[in-house]
């Protein structure tokens, strides 16, 4: 039966993040100047905001626990200026998750020095069910939430519970993850992948779930990408799994079989401003697909074209354009070859 439900729940870590401008990421014990700073919203900022900006009729509702600190009201007031982002469930509480981003001119990158606060104390209690009521709900980021990470008897952990629950009352649930240099994930991410619809991760997420290595001098090798994807599906996924890397992404349609591989587009030299967000534009860009119903190669598509427009800027959402408008920019370039 098809899902008649509207709208998208962001449920999870609602960051602000603070980015530092440096020229350079230094070796250990050395300097380097900081050259300007900036207060964005960050976490599940960026897809909420990446999905408002896609339809400025999809209700975005969020789930989320932020603080009555500056980053707290930064966040409120950014939301606040999307008719479409529905903030009733958001919960104000002490302090504020907050992420230091270190973004290096040299080469794009990015490193983050993340505080917790609120995010470890987010999970079931923080969740009224009767106002995020929606087609989808996306839970982020697993590996990142203390209570959501912990242990459950039951589910094996909080986080799938939570993904259990919201498969019960007819949403469609999807997952994110953060990438983590530990061997926590096979575990965490497991247990919540039982009740998972959709899962769209990269390629180091998916090696650390999965514990297949897939790349080969920093390439990915196809035919180990769809290995960890089948993987992923026996695990519990039951509709679209999709490993997204910088140049490719690889997807499988759970329902149907279907395999897909999208190259990234090719972009102009010059045009990438900067990193910070492009994986939750890639997610959103999936999201939105599954809400409009659309095919997962159309899907895929979407997403690259949507990572390209969140490249065009410095931070992870000032890039992001209207549905049709990254359609456009997705038929301006053509992709890269693999």
């Amino acid at each position: 039966m098809k899902n008649t439900k509207k709208g998208i729940v962001v449920a999870g870590s609602l960051i602000a993040d603070i980015f530092y401008e440096i020229d350079t990421y230094p070796n250990q014990g050395f300097l380097v100047s900081v050259r300007d700073t900036s207060l964005n919203i960050g976490g599940t900022g960026n897809m909420i905001l990446d999905l408002a900006k896609f339809d400025e009729n999809l209700p975005v509702k969020v789930c989320a626990i932020i603080g009555s600190d500056k980053g707290g009201k930064h966040l409120e007031k950014v939301m606040a200026s999307f008719p479409n982002i529905d903030t009733q469930n958001v919960t104000v509480e002490e302090n504020s998750s907050v992420t230091h981003v270190m973004n290096a001119a040299d080469t794009k990158q990015r490193t983050f020095f993340f505080v917790p606060e609120a995010s470890d104390k987010f999970g079931m209690d923080y969740i009224n069910w009767d106002t995020v009521d929606a087609k989808i709900f996306q839970l982020e980021y697993l590996l990142l939430m203390k209570k959501v990470d912990s242990p459950d008897e039951e589910y094996g952990t909080h986080g799938a519970r939570i993904l259990a629950e919201a498969k019960k009352r007819g949403m469609i649930t999807s997952i994110d993850v953060v990438s983590e240099q530990s061997d926590r994930a096979k575990n965490i991410v497991k247990a919540a992948l039982k009740y998972t619809d959709i899962c769209c991760i990269n390629e180091s997420e998916a090696e650390a779930v999965t514990g297949i290595t897939m790349t080969n001098d920093g390439e990915i090798i196809p035919e180990k990408a769809f290995e960890a994807i089948e993987k992923i599906k026996e695990l519990g996924v039951s509709k679209w799994i999709v490993i997204h890397a910088p140049k490719c992404g690889f997807g499988l349609d759970c329902e149907t079989g279907e395999k897909v591989t999208v190259p990234s587009l090719k972009l102009p030299k010059g045009y990438i401003k900067g990193s910070t967000g492009a994986g939750d534009a890639y997610c959103s860009g999936i999201l939105y697909s599954a809400h409009e119903d659309k095919s997962l190669s159309d899907a895929m598509k979407f997403a690259r074209a949507s990572a390209a427009c969140s490249l065009s800027e410095n931070n992870g959402t000032d890039g992001m354009r209207s549905a049709d408008k990254v359609i456009a920019l997705e038929k301006e370039f053509g992709e890269l070859e693999i």
